[in-house]
């Protein structure tokens, strides 16, 4: 069975998509059988491992709105053990043509049940926003990891997730749960950053990762060469501390069993 991540914060420019893409490729770097979901109509995760939206035929879109098979919608990206089930613009009109669907939180779901056996971990790419294609990400997951930017409005941000999460949890999902709360950005000659850093273990010591990722200029390169950090530059610290995160994943999965 498959491992389902969720990837969610509603608050913009923390690395949740920069997350998704280079958890997906150090887990496929780990030879875990990887696919990654793009179900943010930016497409930025898709671009991000070197896919040209324009050349796309099919997307996420095609899964929820036409009910198509997943399997025919998944794409190779050339990097070891990673597929990825894209998405364009077309994604942006979905939430409207949703709205009125039977089990519209569901779509998701049900496509990702025939993929059960197929991927050892399925990461999904959420639009930074609340809305139902987070729920159908959510609905669908077996957890959620939040990257968190060390920032002063970082603590209000999480409480509006962590919320919606227990939304989730009581009305569609029972089996949900948090996977961890990921640092990002972090600059160890920022105290503002250390600080943040420092209440967020306070209060979620628990659910906070132990891998932090920090601010890196390689990191924020690599997106416009659409390749994954280990690609791009291995020896970075963001390629490290990426390596690391999927490590930690992998350790804490092993000791859950």
């Amino acid at each position: 069975m498959s491992k389902i991540i969720c990837i969610a914060n509603q608050k913009g420019g923390v690395g949740k998509t920069t997350t998704a893409i280079n958890l997906a490729a150090a887990l496929g770097a780990a030879e875990r059988s990887t696919l990654l979901i793009d179900i943010d109509p930016q497409g930025n995760a898709t671009s991000g491992v070197g896919l040209d939206k324009a050349m796309l035929q099919n997307s996420i879109y095609d899964l929820l709105i036409n009910e198509a098979d997943p399997s025919a919608l998944i794409v190779d990206t050339g990097h070891p053990y990673l597929h990825i089930l894209p998405s364009t613009t077309d994604l942006a009109g979905a939430e409207l043509e949703l709205a009125a669907a039977i089990g519209r939180e569901l779509k998701l779901k049900q496509a990702l049940e025939l993929l059960a056996d197929r991927y050892q971990y399925i990461l999904i790419d959420c639009p930074p926003s609340l809305n139902l294609l987070t729920v159908n990400a959510m609905t669908a997951a077996d957890s959620v990891l939040i990257p968190l930017q060390c920032e002063f409005y970082a603590m209000e941000g999480l409480s509006q997730i962590l919320n919606t999460i227990r939304l989730v949890q009581k009305g569609l999902n029972p089996r949900l749960r948090v996977e961890g709360i990921l640092l990002t950005m972090a600059d160890a000659r920022n105290n503002l950053s250390k600080d943040v850093e420092d209440e967020i273990r306070l209060h979620f010591s628990k659910e906070s990762f132990e891998t932090v990722i920090p601010r890196n200029v390689r990191l924020s390169e690599a997106p416009s060469h659409g390749k994954p950090i280990i690609y791009y530059d291995i020896t970075s610290r963001g390629a490290a501390a990426y390596l690391q995160l999927a490590r930690e994943i992998i350790q804490r999965e092993a000791a859950d069993v």
